[in-house]
């Protein structure tokens, strides 16, 4: 059935990913276990070519499962929505060997776009790339990239060789001579995804691992990777309000106020708020699916769907996991809970590029009739 991939998922989830998710957010450590299982599942594959031994899903299921992470772990959502994401490139302009490798789990993909140069202005690479024979040698300060020990296939922009344009995209191997991560993530969430600036210095590829043509990496950003990163980043702020409202709602209906012989839940403010939470939530999730539908469409207004989706998912994360927080009090400060860890997570996706600013600044061009960038 089309959906078998959903109790794949759920398998996956119970059995593994919810289990692990508290170790992997205590000792910063990256969740093998659970990338491991999804690889065993499938999943890793989810929208790899059935020709290369994927399961030849789309945008809108790998925006499900990264969901269904996220609400157990943010940090292997994000893991798992990077890999997709470069998956997708890998699909369309990348070599057979590394379509299957990604597709099997022996490979994990990421993207490094951000760079210290540019910063959250992804589309705008300041490193260099440049020709000697039949190699590139790329020289770059990355500011971010997720699994960057752990990735063997790194989605890499620069600027061109010699093609007119801002940008170039190449397939770049992880863990080799030249590419440096600068040591392990310790933030205050996210910490197993292994997220870490990365230098690259006389890093040398082949000139076949270029994806798509010298100078059209922008084309490559816009087409095939910022419509599905969107989705798949709204996905984690949604499967972080999804848990966390859970474990809210568990803990208000269980929690007594023993002198009085009621629990949180009999107060009417905290009914309310979970109420007003809610439909922030579900009113939040309408607007993501039908993006992932337009995308998954070609809709007209696919483009401003996704722009739309990625701010208010993010927005919404930071509101409810606060207000979740607020409702569970003090003993939401403690880890068994199950609250500030979502909570801490949520923090990330305002600020990963394209941010919440940049995108009303986008979307304010889009309604203008301006170009976007």
């Amino acid at each position: 059935m089309a959906d078998d991939y959903l109790n794949s998922l759920a398998s996956v989830v119970g059995d593994v990913i919810a289990p692990h998710a508290a170790a992997v957010d205590k000792d910063a450590k990256f969740p093998e276990a659970s990338m491991r299982a999804l690889g065993e599942a499938g999943l890793l594959g989810l929208v790899s070519a059935p020709a290369v031994g994927g399961m030849g899903h789309g945008a809108k299921a790998a925006a499900l499962t990264v969901e269904g992470v996220a609400k157990a772990c943010g940090s292997s959502a994000m893991v798992l929505c990077m890999h997709y994401a470069a998956t997708f490139v890998a699909e369309q302009f990348g070599s057979e060997a590394d379509r299957k490798a990604l597709a099997s789990g022996t490979g994990l993909g990421t993207l490094a776009f951000s760079e210290a140069g540019s910063r959250s202005h992804f589309w705008a690479p300041v490193s260099s790339a440049r020709a000697d024979g039949d190699e590139v040698v790329l020289d770059a300060e990355k500011s971010w990239v997720t699994s960057a020990t752990r990735a063997t296939h790194v989605v890499w922009s620069s600027r061109p060789v010699g093609g007119e344009g801002m940008s170039s995209i190449w397939m770049v191997p992880g863990g080799g001579a030249g590419y440096a991560p600068k040591g392990p993530f310790d933030g205050l969430g996210l910490r197993g995804n292994d997220s870490s600036p990365v230098t690259a210095s006389g890093l040398r590829i082949p000139k076949t691992n270029l994806l798509g043509e010298d100078g059209k990496g922008m084309d490559v950003m816009l087409g095939a990777v910022l419509p599905r990163f969107n989705l798949m980043n709204a996905a984690c702020s949604l499967g972080l309000i999804g848990g966390s409202m859970a474990n809210t709602i568990e803990h208000v209906k269980g929690t007594r106020y023993q002198h009085l012989d009621s629990v949180l839940a009999d107060l009417p403010t905290i009914r309310a708020n979970l109420a007003r939470q809610q439909i922030r939530y579900d009113a939040t999730r309408a607007l993501w699916l039908d993006a992932c539908d337009a995308v998954e469409q070609g809709r007209a207004d696919a483009m401003l769907r996704v722009l739309e989706t990625k701010a208010a998912a993010g927005e919404a994360a930071l509101e409810v996991l606060a207000a979740c927080m607020r409702m569970c009090g003090g003993a939401a400060f403690r880890k068994d809970v199950g609250v500030e860890r979502f909570f801490r997570d949520a923090q990330a996706a305002s600020v990963m590029a394209p941010t919440t600013d940049q995108l009303y600044d986008f979307l304010g061009k889009a309604l203008c009739g301006m170009p976007v960038f």
